[in-house]
């Protein structure tokens, strides 16, 4: 099963009544979890950080080669780099607590970038083919746990209605918790200062909006949002964005399931 389907293309036509001419086009999205457990991949990175360049490559090869119903990327920008020379403008504070949170459960204090979590567990050798690979297809071979449906529908120029539930497939005594993030892709910086001064850096699956924690309430929840653009930043493109769901066991950090909805073609 594919976790992306675009289901429908919509071509409404505007009416001068309203005073607009022309031709506005609409589309409708949704995705759908598969039957067994998707890998999320978070890349917590920075701009002011020499090493960080050949993980966020590596993160962009990987979303660009695996299948998105096996493994979804997503790319953390943390600020504690940001007083070291050059402020990382999609830098956020809350993914710092983040990683620091995901450290938390595995009981360790330390925290540095690039950092690679694999379903909400630290993968060291993440730059080790067998060692990813394996991880990642561990996580593959189990059942899934949860249900997540994501439904994406354009409303007017770059804004749009997300409509995502997520479910339980079995009761729990564990507390659970679902998290939105939208990301994009194809992003350029030039940076003028820091230990990447004078490198032109490419990123993508960079989240530029986090939305969570929605707590489970008898194992479901149903989130609705507006996602406009413009409120992300004028710079973000319309057809290189996407929507990543996924539902955490808020007691041992573990990522149960994920979804991935890209409207980046």
């Amino acid at each position: 099963m594919q976790i992306l389907s675009n289901v429908s293309k919509k071509l409404a036509l505007t009416t001068l009544a309203l005073g607009i001419s022309g031709i506005a086009q609409a589309q409708d999205y949704m995705a759908q979890s598969p039957a067994y457990r998707v890998a999320l991949v978070e890349l917590y990175s920075s701009e002011g950080c020499n090493s960080c360049p050949p993980a966020d490559q590596w993160l962009s090869r990987l979303g660009a080669q695996a299948r998105p119903d096996k493994v979804v990327p997503l790319a953390l920008h943390v600020d504690y780099w940001d007083n070291l020379g050059w402020k990382d403008r999609f830098g956020d504070h809350r993914f710092t607590a983040r990683q620091q949170e995901l450290a938390a459960f595995a009981k360790n204090r330390v925290v540095y970038t690039p950092e690679i979590f694999v379903g909400g567990r630290e993968l060291r050798h993440w730059n080790m083919k067998s060692d990813f690979d394996a991880a990642a297809g561990k996580i593959a071979e189990q059942p899934s746990p949860a249900d997540i449906a994501i439904k994406l529908s354009g409303t007017a120029a770059r804004t749009f209605d997300l409509s995502t539930r997520v479910k339980l497939r079995q009761p729990s005594r564990d507390g659970h918790n679902a998290y939105i993030a939208v990301y994009e892709n194809q992003l350029v910086s030039n940076v003028a200062a820091g230990e990447n001064g004078g490198v032109t850096l490419h990123h993508d699956y960079v989240v530029r909006r986090w939305l969570g924690p929605f707590a489970l309430k008898d194992g479901a929840v149903q989130i609705n949002e507006k996602i406009a653009l413009d409120s992300i930043g004028k710079d973000v493109r319309a057809d290189r964005f996407g929507i990543v769901a996924f539902v955490q066991n808020a007691s041992s950090g573990e990522v149960l399931q994920v979804a991935r909805l890209a409207v980046d073609h």
